[in-house]
């Protein structure tokens, strides 16, 4: 005789591969945004790094000046 317990539940197996199915959409859509995030930060700390190192070689900047009517 089955036990009614593990007799297999036709809704409930809907249910888990619907909860399965929004599981891995939810984490793809996390590692996506993630991805974007070390992508930026990766940028910014390359410019900083040549920023660092460049900009003690190059000339003063000077501003622009207005003159005076």
């Amino acid at each position: 005789m089955r036990h009614p317990f593990t007799a297999s539940n036709p809704w409930l197996s809907i249910w888990l591969s619907a909860a399965n199915s929004m599981a891995g959409a939810a984490s793809g859509f996390a590692n996506a945004e993630f991805q974007r995030q070390m992508s930026r930060m990766q940028a910014e700390m390359t410019q900083q790094m040549l920023n660092f190192w460049t900009l003690p070689l190059a000339p003063p900047i000077s501003g622009k000046r207005r003159r005076r009517r």
